[in-house]
């Protein structure tokens, strides 16, 4: 919910041209729009529990513009007539981007699916079809789930692997790469969204979750911790195991000075310099 509502905030405000997000806002409630519009309107709440939750919403509209035009892109210049999206959450890409040839999956936990079933309501999408895949990543049955699904492994794919990678541990991911690997076929695309060390960024949330519980305010890292870092040659060489050729990793600082972002406004906890975006080819 977090990330939508960066989405939402970003909307028509940073990196306008590139960033696009206009389904965002639709999929939240009543209440969690709240904080969105007074980050729209930059006028910051008064009281220091409301002012955390405006800081973190205002924070991630910043990291989201970036990772999401680099992700975007990565799509775009290669079209496919499957789009598999690991961990989809609130994603709205199946409703906001030009997919009328394609058939998108969105694979994630039974429980946010219903949730974000609930939310999109009516809302029509922009993909020729978009099928719910429920899964859990820790039960590695990701093959299995999409097979039913109706999901072709003789068919072209593009991946999106955004916001998943550091809650999993490091053989959990390399068993979803695996069984990502297991339902490609030559040229397919996987887009990776992962976490680099940082010391600088973990002592940012060790920060940020001491305020937050000062403030009485939710912690969005409580119930999901990070489990793994990868350094980019680690992630690269595991995907080279698995026949996935790295065409290209930028970190969002990297993107967001591309895309002359304000970055000093915009990074919530470090992320920026140590959250990367990679581009694999199946060979």
């Amino acid at each position: 919910m977090l990330v939508c509502q960066g989405r939402a905030a970003a909307h028509g405000r940073i990196a306008v041209g590139r960033f696009s997000d206009p389904v965002a806002m639709d999929l939240l409630r009543d209440d969690e729009r709240v904080v969105v519009d007074q980050v729209r309107a930059e006028t910051p709440p008064k009281g220091w529990q409301a002012r955390m939750t405006y800081e973190f919403v205002r924070g991630c509209a910043g990291l989201m513009a970036p990772r999401t035009v680099a992700i975007d892109d990565a799509i775009r210049e290669h079209p496919a007539e499957q789009l598999v999206i690991l961990g989809a959450g609130l994603d709205a890409r199946a409703w906001r981007m030009p997919l009328a040839d394609a058939v998108v999956f969105e694979v994630d936990h039974p429980a946010t699916q219903a949730d974000k079933q609930e939310r999109i309501g009516g809302i029509p999408p922009t993909a020729r079809d978009v099928r719910f895949v429920a899964t859990d990543f820790a039960q590695q049955t990701i093959g299995e789930d999409l097979e039913r699904a109706g999901h072709r492994s003789d068919l072209p794919s593009n991946w999106i692997w955004e916001g998943v990678v550091p809650y999993l541990t490091e053989s959990q991911v390399e068993a979803t790469v695996g069984a990502i690997a297991r339902r490609t076929t030559p040229g397919d695309r996987l887009v990776v969204n992962y976490q680099a060390p940082s010391a600088k960024a973990g002592l940012g949330r060790m920060i940020g979750r001491a305020m937050l519980r000062a403030a009485r305010s939710t912690d969005p890292w409580s119930a999901e911790p990070h489990r793994s870092h990868w350094t980019p040659k680690r992630l690269s060489d595991l995907l080279g195991g698995h026949g996935f050729a790295t065409l290209r990793d930028n970190n969002l600082l990297q993107i967001a000075e591309q895309l002359e972002l304000p970055v000093s406004a915009g990074d919530l906890g470090g992320s920026l310099p140590n959250g990367h975006v990679l581009v694999a080819e199946r060979k």
